[in-house]
């Protein structure tokens, strides 16, 4: 999968920080961010920033709500993505997608940092949190 540039500066040096194998994961989730905004109609482009110090995508549309993903040194085996507490979406996933990936409270999903990665799992999470104020309106 091609690479997509750090159009921000501290991204590009927040992902150096990461050991290579967690970096792979994260460059991975990064790449389908973008890639569903791209083939999902009204998302259009993404805002990439650091909430919190961990990496962070917002459509800049409105149309979903933040995602976030990180790998933290006190859990090394594993990275995570997370998504607003107030949301349904960590619901969603643990109903919907449980055989597929593990979550944790309301507001992650854990990723082992052994592949496989669930990718068609991830995809459909990171669809619902990036339509996830459409899909509201629209039902």
């Amino acid at each position: 999968m091609p690479s997509i540039p750090f159009s921000n500066p501290d991204m590009a040096a927040k992902f150096a920080t990461y050991p290579e194998d967690a970096r792979q994961i994260l460059l991975t989730i990064r790449s389908w961010v973008f890639e569903l905004a791209n083939d999902k109609v009204k998302v259009g482009k993404i805002d990439e920033s650091l909430k919190w110090g961990e990496p962070a995508w917002r459509p800049k549309s409105g149309s979903g709500t933040t995602i976030r993903a990180d790998w933290k040194a006190k859990s090394p085996d594993q990275v995570m993505i997370f998504f607003d507490c107030k949301t349904d979406l960590i619901d969603r996933t643990r109903s919907l997608l449980s055989a597929d990936l593990t979550c944790e409270g309301n507001r992650a999903i854990i990723l082992p940092i052994s592949p496989p990665i669930p990718e068609d799992a991830i995809k459909t999470a990171l669809g619902w949190a990036l339509s996830y104020h459409l899909d509201r309106k629209s039902s």
